[in-house]
């Protein structure tokens, strides 16, 4: 039944995308573009009020996307209708797995791990958990986002389940965790859409460059897909456990 729901709720996404492309004229022209046009030298001017002035770091407020991050900026604002398109890719790419190895409560046994990694694990887990968190919360501020973060988070859980035969079994939560953050992200971008006109638009005040609330909503945005894309990498992790297991 769940497979059944994943591919109507494919089939829906996908006839919704091009329907929107096709209604509304998104396709590329791929005519002669004038660089001082272009969405990158636009942000480095930092000119997108209109307003000729220095960018102060700590200081200039209310820009049109807030992001001191220049690659999320465009990533998350500009562009962020791509960032759904991503987003989806990975869903396939979990989806297509868990099809192809079927679903199955049996589990790969493992002999008890070594000292070495038990103990290792221990101590190495709780800093991949944090500099994971880090990423994906400073994603506006400094290199990282949601996607390394979460990818960051998920390679914490695969050290975990090495190091104890015991963890993986108790995956279902990750799953739980990453159908309910991916609804979440997809109707914060409806909301922008309905108020705004695009999708992910940030209906929020950008605030100061450079602090740690900032950037209107592309924060928030970042959490759920680092939530998102740790608890996606997670479950195709226990996947290819679960395959093992029947080997």
């Amino acid at each position: 039944m769940k497979k059944v729901l994943a591919l109507l709720l494919l089939a829906t996404l996908a006839f919704m995308t091009i329907t929107l492309v096709v209604d509304n004229n998104l396709l590329p022209d791929f005519g002669e573009t004038k660089v001082e046009n272009s969405v990158s030298d636009t942000y480095i001017k930092q000119n997108a009020m209109g307003e000729n002035q220095d960018i102060k770091f700590g200081e200039t407020k209310n820009l049109e996307i807030g992001s001191a991050n220049a690659i999320t900026g465009i990533v998350a604002g500009y562009r962020s209708f791509d960032t759904l398109g991503e987003v989806t890719v990975l869903f396939i790419s979990a989806l297509g797995v868990s099809l192809m190895i079927g679903t199955t409560d049996s589990w790969m046994k493992r002999s008890q791990s070594g000292f070495i990694l038990r103990v290792g694990s221990k101590a190495i887990l709780p800093i991949l958990m944090i500099v994971g968190v880090y990423i994906i919360t400073h994603g506006h501020l400094s290199p990282g986002g949601g996607f390394q973060g979460g990818a960051m988070i998920a390679s914490a859980m695969l050290l975990l389940s090495l190091s104890d035969h015991e963890f993986m079994p108790k995956i279902k939560a990750f799953k739980m965790l990453e159908g309910l953050s991916g609804t979440i992200y997809i109707l914060i971008g409806l909301v922008g859409m309905i108020l705004m006109g695009h999708f992910l638009q940030n209906i929020d005040q950008t605030g100061t460059i450079g602090e740690l609330f900032s950037a209107g909503l592309i924060p928030v945005v970042y959490l759920f897909i680092g939530l998102k894309v740790g608890s996606e990498l997670t479950g195709i992790i226990s996947d290819f456990m679960k395959k093992e297991a029947n080997i």
